[in-house]
């Protein structure tokens, strides 16, 4: 089995901890620190977990709400199933369906 890494992200858990309910309240409050996102930004940043984060950003809202990064990102194992295949081409686990691809069907002219 391969092991992958994944992560909870806990903003809003954490502006919850401290009554700040509305995405647009931590605009100015970044802005304080140097940060400066627009209204959307802090909105997606928020509601779903990023995929970067520059440590300026990180930094900024480990003051705002006086935490550590380790309160914000909690580190998991994700386990998922990759089926190995045997000497004899089986798969010793259960399938897994191979990634789906986009195909392009293009007819002659006559038809």
């Amino acid at each position: 089995m391969m092991k992958r890494m994944g992560f909870e992200w806990n903003l809003r858990r954490l502006m919850a901890g401290r009554d700040m309910y509305q995405t647009t309240d931590l605009v100015p409050l970044l802005a304080e620190y140097g940060v400066h996102l627009s209204r959307e930004q802090v909105f997606r940043l928020v509601t779903q977990p990023p995929q970067r984060l520059s440590m300026d950003t990180l930094a900024a809202l480990c003051g705002i709400l006086d935490c550590s990064p380790a309160d914000l990102i909690q580190i998991r194992e994700v386990r998922r199933q990759i089926a190995k295949p045997t000497a004899s081409g089986d798969t010793d686990g259960p399938a897994v369906a191979p990634p789906t691809r986009r195909v392009h069907v293009r007819r002659p002219h006559g038809l």
